[in-house]
């Protein structure tokens, strides 16, 4: 009977910190989704150049989550969030003035290094603290539900934002971007603690050799990087298909926006059945099943339209439902005691490699003039594989857990 009030209210921290991220998405996605035109038409760069502008910016960011996340281990996170959030608003400034190849580079790797600072540190925390919210009688699944939910609501926003800016010009679209984090900047520094009870500081040096001498731990990474392969078939391998039934790519905004719309509506129901049914562990192998289940259906049902394609957005946006928030509720059961920071920013620093070099065989794979059936089918089989590769045990005492959850 004293339990349900705590599974309903969560501490003012991870209130703060779930409020960052749909702050930071917003800020982000004001910005991101018109970059691409904005190299391209407004600047003039050429293609092969807006890619790899595009593609230093993923591995500024998601290749050194690593170092964010063992920096936020060292110093706390509150400097390395504020650090994060003063380069990222003097990287969107840097951006909206740019008019040159070398500015632009700088700024977009400005930018996303310093999402590779605020961001591990964030969502370190939240584990973290979800961990204690879950030692209270709440639940640890549906902290990181919200956090995603929030995420998820922000790139929704975001671009919605962007648009009526960018009817002015690109330079008031950057120059927004970095006001949303003027305001995430000035909250913080009010409002996040110098000193998180519980939180240890651990040097720097040492953490990386017992992290990839756990086995567990790199299973844990290598199945969800498979999950999020399969979920950057959004824009590899959809879109092939979307232009293979209709002759072009106009209705693939409409399936974005399903998928962003099933994942703010349906993400906190969907892990509260998942954290009653079926827990951890189960809860990311039926996911890699029910992801699998939707490259299936675009395999097998063929001339239907786009109703396999919107049963793939809709399998594979459950799936991610299912998988996400257990993999990062699973971290702080194999991390080292001190460095939860370093080992969730090691998760998306290799599930990141794993996409990267996956996402270079699935566009070769459906490049290569196979029947079209064939790529889908081979897809199906990296979830299914996923599968294998999960750590068997998922209960364990955490060392994470901080003191102050058990007062």
């Amino acid at each position: 009977m004293t339990t349900a009030p705590s599974k309903l209210r969560l501490p003012g921290l991870l209130r703060l910190l779930i409020a960052t991220q749909l702050a930071f998405n917003i800020g982000f996605f004001t910005v991101l989704p018109f970059l691409s035109a904005h190299l391209g038409q407004g600047i003039g760069m050429a293609g092969w150049l807006v890619g790899f502008v595009l593609g230093l910016r993923t591995f500024s960011q998601q290749g050194l989550f690593v170092v964010g996340g063992a920096l936020a281990d060292r110093y706390g996170v509150r400097p390395v969030v504020l650090a994060g959030c003063a380069l990222r608003i003097a990287g969107f400034v840097w951006l909206g003035f740019a008019e040159e190849a070398p500015a632009v580079v700088g700024a977009v790797l400005l930018i996303g290094f310093a999402a590779a600072l605020f961001s591990p540190a964030v969502e370190s925390e939240v584990a973290r603290q979800a961990v204690v919210h879950e030692s209270e009688g709440g639940s640890r699944a549906r902290v990181l539900a919200l956090f995603t939910v929030a995420g998820q609501a922000g790139a929704f926003v975001g671009p919605l934002l962007g648009a009526l800016l960018l009817h002015v010009d690109f330079r008031a679209v950057c120059l927004c971007g970095a006001g949303v984090f003027v305001l995430v900047l000035g909250a913080h520094a009010v409002l996040l603690p110098q000193h998180i009870p519980g939180r240890t500081r651990v040097h720097a040096r040492g953490g990386i050799g017992p992290l990839l001498r756990n086995p567990r731990f790199l299973a844990l990474c290598g199945a969800y990087g498979a999950c999020l392969l399969a979920y950057n078939q959004l824009y590899l391998a959809l879109p092939a298909e979307v232009e293979r039934v209709t002759g072009s790519q106009e209705a693939l905004a409409w399936l974005f926006a399903l998928s962003s719309v099933l994942v703010v509506t349906a993400q906190l129901p969907v892990t509260r059945w998942a954290d009653e049914r079926l827990g951890t562990r189960r809860s990311m192998a039926v996911g890699l099943v029910v992801v699998a289940g939707g490259f299936g259906l675009v395999a097998v049902v063929r001339d239907a339209g786009l109703l396999p394609a919107a049963g793939f957005v809709v399998l594979l946006t459950l799936g991610q439902m299912l998988v996400a928030p257990a993999a990062r509720a699973w971290v702080p059961d194999l991390a080292e005691e001190g460095r939860l920071g370093l080992y969730t920013g090691a998760m998306s620093s290799v599930s990141g490699l794993v996409v990267l070099v996956g996402s270079s065989a699935s566009g070769a794979l459906l490049s290569s003039g196979l029947p079209p059936a064939v790529p889908w089918l081979v897809l199906a089989l990296v979830p299914v594989a996923a599968v294998g590769v999960l750590p068997r045990r998922t209960q364990k005492p955490s060392r994470e857990r901080p003191a102050s959850g058990h007062r």
